[in-house]
């Protein structure tokens, strides 16, 4: 019995040390806790202290200060009931010590150099068709591979065709009349040669079997070729096509965020991966109507001289354009945005150590900084480095939430990147 009550009394004895020693933990960290939150780093020295937390962790809140479960001495959170409610505040220190730099925004044009890819092809200008006007036979070909480069006037293709022959024989037949009656008649019969599709050149002279020997229109390559020795043709019937190289055509793809700024006769300089030292120089026709469903890309057509025939369709090509130079917009740099994916937006530091979220449109991006189309005026400062902080600040006090419900903010606009890229200035 005495054994048991002499148990009871130590651990009643134990109890009060515990209470005693917690106490007067309290009363040493309480002094040091007001002080700081009285000293000139307090925001306002009359302020109501909500709760304390540590920075690191500031969804853990305690109603007392002292240290964190990570060893860190807590801050208080002040009540700012006549604050912006977008609007956070964090003390100068704090700010000082995680390095939270600015800059300021300025309204200026962005250099407008674009780079897209391209493909040469052939200018559809300067194709010809070599076509059969009448039912024949191809008696011979004089040129037999597709890709071949013709002069103007070489001989093509020859054709037995009855109605042709006997359209020439009628006109060499007339060649040496002499009355005004014939002569009439010799009239007819080259207007029957026209209309047959036979030029002077072609209709001269029969040849060896009565064949007719079609002449090529102009110089270039020939891209198509569509008969063999002995095939039969039908009136109307392509044969082949030429098509010159003294120009050729750019089709470059413009993504729709850019598309906007390139009008025609927009300068362009052009690149081929076959020919790394040279650059050709040229200018946008025209936009072409249609979107490519894959890539959402919109075609630019570029007309390029090429009288050395150094560019042949097909290549690849590196497109550099210039776009017409816009007027001053609000440019930040690209560290100051934050992209959620649900929405862009950056960090306006204002006096007094306060931040606020604004959300933001952006256009293109150069050189490092970005347009705002909307959201900034120019003049702001926004944060361009220790983001976090105020994220996690702003997430505490809801003025994030509060900024993502309203419906006012804008939408996201996409930049310069490709489809797929993270934006500068994303949180990992």
């Amino acid at each position: 019995m005495k054994r048991a009550m002499l148990i009871s009394f130590m651990l009643a004895a134990l109890l009060v040390t515990a209470l005693i020693a917690y106490w007067a933990g309290n009363q040493r960290h309480a002094p040091a806790a007001s002080s700081a939150a009285t000293g000139s780093n307090a925001p306002e020295a009359h302020a109501k202290v909500l709760y304390w937390y540590d920075p690191m962790t500031p969804q853990q809140h305690s109603d007392k200060p002292g240290l964190s479960s990570m060893g860190m001495q807590m801050v208080p959170k002040y009540a700012d009931s006549g604050a912006d409610a977008n609007t956070v505040h964090i003390d100068s220190a704090t700010v000082q010590n995680l390095g939270v730099r600015t800059a300021t925004v300025e309204r200026r044009v962005l250099p407008a150099t674009i780079e897209v890819p391209g493909t040469v092809s052939w200018d559809l200008r300067q194709a010809t068709v070599v076509s059969a006007r009448v039912d024949g036979v191809v008696g011979k070909l004089y040129v037999r591979a597709p890709y071949t480069n013709v002069a103007a006037g070489a001989p093509l293709v020859g054709l037995l065709a009855p109605q042709w022959s006997s359209a020439v024989a009628e006109s060499q037949a007339l060649q040496q009349v002499q009355s005004a009656e014939a002569k009439a008649l010799r009239g007819a019969s080259q207007q029957r040669l026209q209309a047959l599709g036979l030029s002077p050149a072609d209709g001269g002279a029969l040849g060896r079997g009565g064949l007719i020997t079609l002449h090529a229109p102009q110089a270039g390559v020939l891209s198509t070729l569509d008969v063999r020795d002995g095939q039969r043709v039908n009136a109307g019937q392509t044969l082949m096509t030429i098509n010159g190289l003294s120009t050729v055509w750019i089709d470059a793809a413009l993504p729709q965020a850019v598309a906007g700024t390139v009008h025609a006769d927009t300068p362009v300089s052009v690149r081929v991966d076959a020919l790394p030292e040279r650059v050709f120089r040229g200018q946008v026709e025209t936009l072409l109507p249609d979107l490519d469903m894959a890539t959402r890309t919109q075609r630019a057509r570029i007309v390029l001289a090429n009288p050395d025939g150094a560019l042949s369709p097909g290549m690849y090509a590196t497109v550099q354009l210039a776009p017409l130079t816009g007027k001053a917009l609000p440019v930040v740099p690209d560290s100051a945005l934050i992209s959620t994916g649900d929405n862009t937006r950056v960090i306006v530091a204002e006096d007094g150590g306060r931040f606020r979220a604004v959300a933001v449109r952006t256009g293109r991006s150069a050189g490092g900084y970005i347009e705002i189309l909307d959201g900034l005026d120019g003049g702001e400062k926004v944060v361009v480095s220790g983001q976090f902080l105020i994220d996690s600040e702003a997430s505490l006090s809801g003025a994030l939430e509060r900024l993502n419900d309203s419906s006012a903010q804008p939408a996201p606009a996409s930049s310069a990147a490709l489809p797929g890229m993270p934006m500068p200035g994303d949180h990992p």
